[in-house]
């Protein structure tokens, strides 16, 4: 998998769009090779031997490009203002239905990436990239434009079938290094209404970047013919102390000039 040495500048007024939205997409962050070679990769068997959790960009080549890539960490750090640092990588497959389901891969129910990931000052902040066409239909992004401007809200444990449920013990360590345990599950934010969401279309290869604080999910995969593919990259500004321990060991991107 060749990179290119690609670099989209954000114009002004796309900055402005995202600090008031909380959300930007910026189309063709990667190329139609670099996605299907990033598809070929993920359906070789041996790739799951290079899997290393939230932190595979640290032992798969190609997870690792896709988290550096300047048409990605570069639009991160224009967006942050300073250095990014890799806190974590994710790939989302959502199958579609089978012929006898209404609904497929199940989606995650919405929440503020804050809290899965708390940090201080809270610089947090994605890029969900399409690896597949993604639409409503099978179970794309949804936010809710301006929601990043008020404190972290209040949430339940999700319990709508079309998003998926769990609860698990995560260890926390502060920069006095006290250390605890803290209980996180599938945050669904109260008070988010449908006509709050904004439920995105995004082709094979651009992106969505949003804020920490910005509320978003994403339903079930309803189409019986579409997968729904995904990679997200979060990152924090270099100087930011994340205290989950099982990825408070950021990497610092690597960019010219960063």
């Amino acid at each position: 998998m060749t990179q290119k040495a690609l670099s989209i500048q954000l114009t002004d007024a796309q900055v402005a769009r995202f600090h008031d939205e909380g959300y930007l997409v910026v189309p063709d962050l990667l190329t139609a090779d670099e996605v299907k070679a990033f598809i070929r990769h993920q359906a070789d068997p041996e790739a799951e031997s290079l899997k290393q959790g939230l932190r595979t960009h640290l032992s798969d080549p190609f997870w690792q490009r896709l988290a550096h890539h300047p048409n990605v960490a570069g639009v991160a750090r224009q967006i942050l203002g300073g250095r990014p640092r890799i806190v974590q990588t994710m790939y989302m497959a959502k199958e579609p239905a089978r012929p006898d389901e209404e609904l497929g891969g199940a989606g995650i129910s919405l929440h503020q990436d804050s809290h899965y990931l708390p940090n201080e000052p809270d610089t947090l902040m994605a890029c969900w990239i399409a690896m597949s066409d993604t639409d409503p239909e099978n179970g794309g992004l949804c936010v809710a434009p301006g929601s990043h401007k008020d404190t972290l809200r209040e949430t339940t444990l999700n319990t709508n079938p079309e998003h998926m449920s769990w609860e698990s013990d995560y260890g926390m360590r502060s920069p006095d290094g006290r250390e605890w345990t803290e209980k996180l599950y599938s945050f669904d934010v109260v008070g988010i209404e449908e006509e709050d969401l904004v439920r995105l279309t995004v082709p094979r290869g651009s992106g969505v970047f949003f804020t920490s604080r910005t509320v978003h999910g994403s339903y079930a995969n309803r189409s019986h013919t579409r997968p729904r593919l995904a990679f997200a990259v979060h990152y924090v500004k270099e100087g930011t102390w994340v205290f989950r321990t099982d990825v408070q060991d950021t990497t610092p991107v690597d960019l010219p000039g960063a």
